[in-house]
């Protein structure tokens, strides 16, 4: 095996591993909360929903992706192909909303108080879930179009304005095509990424000037457990920042040429991927719900382990 395919295999198979692994653990924790709480805090439901997307993001994308450079040829017909790169599109769009959305609310969240911030504040359990609704319904509609161009991989060379994934081609056949679904894309995202980055800043801002003002008061308690959250919700923004930045710089470069490499098309799938790996260890990290509930799963199961031993003695 080539060793730039070796490489590039290895890569896309520690990301899905490490993405599956993280996503399906902090979904776990989560259950475990719904199950022993009665409610979920609308931060907690958002993390929650986005590590949904981003579970579905790693297993339409990088697991596809690893499997192909493998060796594995043919992996899905036409129908497949626009199934599976309609639920990539949704997914990714979701993950950015998510990100958008769990900003937002934090910012809401560590407002001062105020007459209409504080019915506001009292709604925010009962928007969540129309808002879900909403960004699904917003984002399932916007990502019409991409299975129309969705193909299985055709023998003999890849068109122009094609961009070859490996597992599938999604082929755009004109350049007016491929620049408009670009244009789109990249504008949904660039307002969300705006909104992203002000209800960031304010957050900033609050934590900056307002921190004695808020502990002193509030109960300490809670006023901890509110910076704690707005650092996640900062950390993870910063991180989406950054890899879409990425993300987004290559495929600006892409829309610049009718013939992609297919190196450069590598890797903007691996860094289309990278948020969806990496942001639930951030959640692990950095989540006390989340970290309390796999710290209490290790410790039941540690007595079991201990006892097996034992009896083997």
């Amino acid at each position: 095996m080539d060793l730039c395919v070796a490489i590039k295999g290895i890569s896309f198979f520690l990301q899905a591993c490490l993405g599956i692994l993280g996503n399906v653990v902090v979904l776990l924790a989560y259950a475990h909360i719904i199950y022993s709480e009665p409610k979920l805090l609308p931060v907690d439901m958002i993390l929650c929903h986005l590590a949904f997307a981003n579970l579905m993001l790693v297993l339409v994308r990088s697991v596809p992706q690893t499997v192909t450079v493998f060796g594995m040829r043919h992996l899905l017909n036409d129908p497949g192909c626009k199934v599976v790169i309609y639920a990539y599109r949704v997914a990714r769009a979701l993950s950015v909303c998510l990100t958008c959305m769990l900003s937002v609310f934090q910012a809401v969240t560590v407002a001062p108080p105020g007459p209409r911030l504080s019915r506001l504040k009292s709604a925010l359990p009962s928007l969540v879930l129309p808002a879900f609704a909403g960004l699904w319904l917003f984002n399932m509609a916007i990502c019409t179009p991409a299975p129309l161009f969705a193909i299985a991989p055709r023998n003999g060379t890849v068109p122009a304005f094609t961009l070859d994934l490996g597992f599938c081609h999604v082929d755009f056949r004109d350049q007016l095509s491929y620049v408009i679904n670009g244009v789109v894309l990249s504008a949904r995202d660039f307002a969300f990424i705006a909104l992203m980055v002000g209800s960031s800043g304010y957050i900033l801002l609050l934590l900056h000037r307002h921190n004695r003002q808020v502990r002193g008061t509030r109960r300490s308690q809670g006023a901890g457990a509110e910076t704690r959250a707005a650092k996640t919700v900062l950390t993870l923004v910063i991180l989406y920042v950054v890899l879409f930045g990425i993300d987004n710089t290559i495929w600006i470069y892409m829309l610049t040429v009718a013939k992609v490499s297919p190196v450069i098309a590598d890797m903007r799938v691996f860094f289309s991927a990278c948020y969806a790996a990496l942001s639930p260890y951030l959640i692990i990290s950095s989540n006390k719900k989340v970290k309390a509930k796999i710290a209490c799963a290790a410790e039941q199961e540690q007595p079991s382990v201990d006892n097996q031993a034992s009896g083997d003695k």
